[in-house]
């Protein structure tokens, strides 16, 4: 059967199996090994455990819960609101026995595609066939509901942030908040000397924030709470070290920090990811150098309470899956919640305090405090001499000399109803994991804390909306109703026994489809969509990185192709994942992101092609890392020792470069809308029962791209990162979407590369932004750029390798 596009959504309702016959659900072998399992393990002891799946093709899109103990008649009466970006010829509803070690298959129903295509609701009982597609015993059937809406029928589809009503991204636990304050953070520290001068609405001027210092004020100015969540959070590090800019106390580390406010009597709560490899005697570090253990016993007998909470399953997996979440998955959130001082209107103090939170990818650790200036050498001997970080060198230490590895990430701090929304995720997540019930009780501080309220009026010309975004499942925080329908109306998708946020990828998936210009991408990966990837020695399916997000990109690149209209994503990602560029797993990660690229630009090359279009793929979809390189200059730091002869490290310290790490989670659309947050583009991160995120979504109502270019925060946050990359700024700049801004920005970008590739060096590098080493050939195939098998300095080969003995659920 022809298979057809599904782009848009799909609303399904799964409701029941008629009659299931023969009791056979356990009679076979493998039922008496699961029967015997159940026994040892002391869980299901011979119950049956049903659960119904959607499937498009082979992409698994929708779960129900799992019915106990009706092997008959299951009823979920479950429905499902499912973003599609696939091509299929069924929609396929599978029904399964859950057992410890993995599911039997009862059968599954075919609804063909062609009968949902034209959006007429389909309401009816399907034939369950077994896998040879004959009826299986006793001709049962389901009972399912779809009804599928096109994206053309969307009325925010290719139209932007249309106006201030707006309500935000639908289906949501938390919904869109206004009144609210958005501070917009490059990296976590900008010195007074880097000063573009980008003009916004208005008649000002951008003016870039500086991360660690406000964290820094704020935890020192906090009166009753400091809560804290991390992948990391390190005792050691300082957060204020420019010498220009001191601060009273600024030379205390964290660690001190934290306990002189806890005891002046404010509550401090850290909740830290448990990296469990960092037990073992042989990896006191553990796999990712967390300082988990370090953190934990500094606090030992203080009064800061921090626990390390390991990213534990929900009920619902099989003890093989629960293996995978433990051994596997991270607590990946960064957030800051303190209580903070209320501005008066009238100069004079004021008692009241207010909630502010801080969100987006900078975690309190070491290696993360950084400039937009990235230096590699010239800092080694003041800021980064006590905060050497080059993990992709074997070995690496300040005593062997630079480059260390420069940091790009981005932040947000938030103030207002906003601010609330980060606090409750807090109390939710320590409620699960946190142990004591010590949370500060809100409400019998009224007096003393306004509640929720807008810190701004709508009239304002700087006010935001702004809407919360996670994924996280209720094995990492409490407060998850239980109904299926009221889980569904928050936007909330089963597991088996497992209720699933997983918003931050529908907040993707509707930011890229309401774009009309531009999209702006800045992330520490950069893979997915795989059940769209040519199988090319592995099988699709296998794979599981099901989240939309680059399929989502690519058919908005080909709808605007067949319109006729302009239409320009930039990335920017790091050169490779931070590693030793030669290992498996990075080596497996850029294969993914390979295949993923290749993906795209196959779709986007077909769709020129059918409009007889000549034009270069690069033009539309365009790939940046970024990098420095530095002269050696009188009076740097000398190290006392050297690394290894013939080494990745040597090479890259004599020829003085090093890419810069990107690490942000950062989209732009249209120069109207912001997503930052700590989510990467990959499935780990967009999965909603892998690792833990949180992310913001939000726009300013009085600087819309709609009769004129968006000119607010966003603009000049954007118009700074391009500043900061291309160390430049440019008429072109201001428009992202026109063929001579992508060109250009190409072009500079090669020129950059062809400087940092060279053999000789004569200056610094005047810019970072690099060309991504790759080519695109008119078919979409991706292949190294000529001369370059492998990234400079290494053997590590730029476009990954196949690796078969990692599982994929690992570096997808």
């Amino acid at each position: 059967m022809a298979q057809h596009l599904l782009h848009g959504t799909l609303h399904a309702t799964i409701f029941e199996v008629d009659a299931l016959h023969g009791g056979g659900i356990r009679s076979s072998f493998l039922g008496k090994i699961v029967a015997n399992v159940e026994e040892t393990i002391g869980v299901g002891k011979g119950e049956t455990q049903l659960y119904a799946t959607i499937d498009l093709q082979k992409a698994r899109v929708g779960r129900t819960r799992k019915i106990t103990n009706e092997p008959k008649n299951p009823k979920w009466y479950e429905s499902f609101h499912i973003y599609c970006a696939h091509m299929a010829s069924d929609i396929i509803f599978t029904v399964k026995d859950d057992n410890p070690i993995g599911a039997t298959l009862i059968g599954r129903a075919y609804v063909p595609v062609d009968e949902v295509i034209n959006g007429e609701e389909v309401d009816k009982w399907v034939e369950i066939l077994d896998d040879d597609k004959n009826p299986i015993k006793g001709g049962s059937k389901i009972h399912v509901k779809l009804q599928y809406f096109g994206v053309e029928e969307d009325r925010n589809w290719n139209m932007g942030v249309k106006s201030a009503k707006f309500p935000g991204v639908p289906y949501t636990f938390f919904s869109q908040r206004q009144g609210c304050k958005v501070s917009l953070y490059q990296g976590a520290h900008v010195p007074d000397n880097f000063v573009p001068k980008i003009p916004l609405a208005g008649g000002k001027n951008y003016e870039p924030h500086r991360c660690w210092e406000d964290i820094f004020d704020a935890i020192s100015n906090a009166k009753h709470l400091i809560y804290i969540t991390g992948w990391s959070v390190y005792t050691e590090i300082t957060l204020v070290r420019d010498t220009r800019r001191p601060k009273p106390g600024g030379d205390m580390t964290l660690g001190e920090l934290l306990k002189k406010k806890a005891s002046e009597g404010v509550r401090v709560l850290l909740l830290v990811w448990d990296d469990r490899t960092s037990v073992d005697v042989l990896k006191k570090d553990g796999l990712m150098a967390t300082h988990d253990e370090d953190t934990e016993n500094y606090f030992n007998g203080s009064e800061v309470h921090c626990v390390l909470c390991p990213r534990n399953p929900d009920d619902g997996g099989s003890i093989v899956q629960n293996l995978q979440v433990s051994a596997m998955f991270t607590h990946h959130q960064k957030i800051v919640v303190v209580d903070s001082e209320v501005p008066s209107q009238g100069g004079g103090g004021s008692e009241m305090r207010r909630i502010m939170s801080f969100v987006g990818g900078i975690d309190l650790c070491d290696g993360r405090y950084d400039t937009p200036f990235h230096s590699l050498f010239r800092t080694l001997d003041t800021v980064h001499h006590d905060d050497f970080h080059q993990p992709n060198f074997t070995g690496a230490s300040i005593t062997k000399g630079g480059p260390r590895e420069p940091w790009q990430d981005i932040h947000s701090r938030l103030e207002g109803p906003i601010a609330w929304d980060v606090l409750y995720n807090f109390e939710q997540r320590w409620s699960k994991q946190g142990g004591k019930d010590i949370l500060v009780k809100l409400r019998e501080l009224s007096d003393i804390i306004i509640t929720p309220s807008p810190v701004m009026f709508q009239e304002d010309h700087d006010v935001w909306n702004v809407q919360l975004f996670r994924s996280i499942d209720g094995g990492a925080a409490a407060g998850f109703p239980d109904s299926p329908e009221v889980a569904a109306e928050a936007g909330l998708v089963s597991g088996k026994d497992n209720v699933i946020d997983r918003s931050i990828q529908d907040a993707y998936i509707h930011a890229i489809r309401r774009a009309k210009d531009f999209i702006y991408i800045e992330n520490q990966y950069f893979l997915g969509s795989s059940f769209a990837w040519a199988a090319d020695g592995i099988t699709p399916e296998d794979i599981n990185a099901l989240h939309l997000i680059p399929k989502e990109l690519s058919l908005k690149i080909v709808d605007k192709i067949e319109k006729g209209e302009k239409f320009r994503v930039y990335v920017v990602v790091p050169m490779w994942p931070e590693g030793i560029p030669e290992s498996a797993s990075v080596q497996a990660i850029l294969d993914w992101q390979r295949r993923t690229l290749e993906m795209m630009y196959k779709d986007v090359t077909q769709a020129l092609r059918a409009q007889g279009l000549e034009e270069d793929p690069r033009n539309y979809l365009t790939l940046f890392c970024l990098g420095n390189r530095e002269v050696k200059k009188e009076g740097e730091y000398e190290p006392a020792e050297r690394p290894d002869p013939d080494s990745d490290y040597m090479r890259a310290q004599e020829a003085r470069r090093f890419m810069i790490y990107v690490h942000s989670k950062m989209m732009i659309v249209d120069d109207e809308y912001i997503i930052v947050g700590s989510a990467n583009i990959n499935q780990r991160s967009m999965d909603g029962a892998r690792d833990s995120e949180i992310a913001m979504g939000g726009y300013q109502p009085h600087h819309l791209s709609h009769r004129q270019p968006a000119r607010g925060q966003v603009h000049g946050f954007r118009m700074s990162l391009w500043y900061e990359h291309l160390g430049m700024l440019d008429e072109t700049f201001l428009d992202p979407s026109s063929l001579e801004c992508i060109e250009k920005v190409n072009r500079i970008a090669e020129k950059y590369w062809d400087l940092y590739s060279s053999e000789s060096l004569e200056h610094d590098l005047p810019g970072h932004l690099l060309r991504y080493p790759i080519s695109v050939d008119n078919e979409g195939n991706i292949s190294e750029i000529p001369g370059f098998e492998f990234f400079p300095d290494t053997k590590a080969r730029i476009l990954g390798n196949k690796v078969d003995y990692l599982p994929p659920i690992l570096t997808t």
